[in-house]
């Protein structure tokens, strides 16, 4: 893995835990609509934000995008904000993540099995759901 993939992703792991949201801003479509630049921003408790594309670029093996800021992604037909999030959440947490408790993304609680004996926090083997998306 390169250096900068590894420092990006180091970085981005001590910003963000599961159960935090990355919002995302549209700054462009390209004309055919295959590609899109979006910028991922986490938003502070005290109301700052931080635009973090210069990281999530590097980790998720995507390019920044010099014209028009953000991150370039490729693709149609679904929410690519939350392709952006997913792949970077996928990225941060490879081996899923341990339960947050009450109100915890994993993808078992929202859809558990038809187990009488499923027991709802156990540790959930999706990183993909670790990080919520949200569209500003």
């Amino acid at each position: 893995m390169p250096k900068e993939r590894e420092e990006a992703i180091q970085e981005l792991r001590e910003l963000l835990k599961p159960g935090d949201t990355v919002h995302c801003i549209l700054r462009h479509v390209s004309r055919s609509g295959m590609t899109r630049a979006i910028s991922p921003v986490i938003l502070g408790t005290d109301g700052s934000s931080w635009e973090i594309s210069y990281l999530v670029g590097p980790a998720t093996g995507r390019k920044v995008n010099q014209k028009h800021g953000g991150v370039t992604v490729s693709g149609c037909g679904m929410d690519m904000g939350f392709e952006l999030v997913y792949t970077l959440s996928r990225t941060l947490f490879p081996d899923g993540f341990e339960c947050i408790g009450k109100g915890c993304p994993a993808s078992d609680h929202v859809n558990p099995p038809h187990d009488q004996n499923y027991e709802p926090h156990l540790h959930p083997i999706d990183g993909g759901y670790a990080l919520g998306h949200r569209w500003l």
